[in-house]
């Protein structure tokens, strides 16, 4: 019975969640598994990856075969070199401590790398934000400019019109006022 570890599709159309299994390599994709060691989820960003390491290696060292998929997401998670690891430690290349000390070296090398690149996304984003923001409030700033010249230019005609209709009235009292001063003389 080859037995495999893959993945179990679960999740919606378009919205794809995963359970990382070990399963009888004969058995439908989504059918009878034999445990479940994690789960996948690609929708995140990062994706998320869950997996029981212990149980992952244990099922590697009874000769359980992954599948691609679960090979490279495995691999991620520093399953297969802890796996390569401890068949030193068979071979008596190091002991089980230099081994457990070079992957949690590892680990912690991984998670500052992913870490970074969270931050670097953070900023990126927080970078295109503000430059959107002033984007915006350079044109809201250009559009306040133009209303407020259209105002000045209609206040200015009015005040224009209002001269002109002032200049207009005082002539025509003027001669008007001419009239009346010869009658009394």
């Amino acid at each position: 019975m080859p037995v495999r570890i893959r993945l179990q599709r679960f999740g919606k159309k378009g919205a794809p969640f995963y359970h990382i299994v070990v399963a009888d390599g004969r058995a439908p994709r989504d059918g009878r598994f034999i445990e479940k060691i994690g789960t996948y989820n690609p929708m995140t960003n990062p994706a998320k990856v869950d997996l029981d390491v212990d149980k992952a290696v244990q099922w590697l060292r009874n000769g359980a075969q992954p599948s691609d998929t679960a090979r490279s997401l495995m691999s991620s998670k520093g399953i297969m070199l802890k796996h390569h690891l401890l068949r030193g430690v068979d071979k008596g290349a190091f002991t089980m401590e230099e081994a457990e000390k070079r992957f949690n070296a590892w680990l912690t090398e991984k998670e500052a790398r992913v870490q970074k690149a969270i931050d670097a996304d953070k900023q990126k984003k927080e970078a295109g934000r503000t430059a959107r923001l002033e984007a915006e409030s350079k044109v809201k700033e250009a559009i306040a400019a133009k209303v407020a010249e259209k105002k000045a230019a209609a206040l200015a005609a009015k005040e224009a019109a209002a001269a002109e209709a002032a200049a207009a009235e005082t002539p025509a009292e003027a001669p008007a006022a001419e009239a009346e001063a010869p009658a009394e003389a």
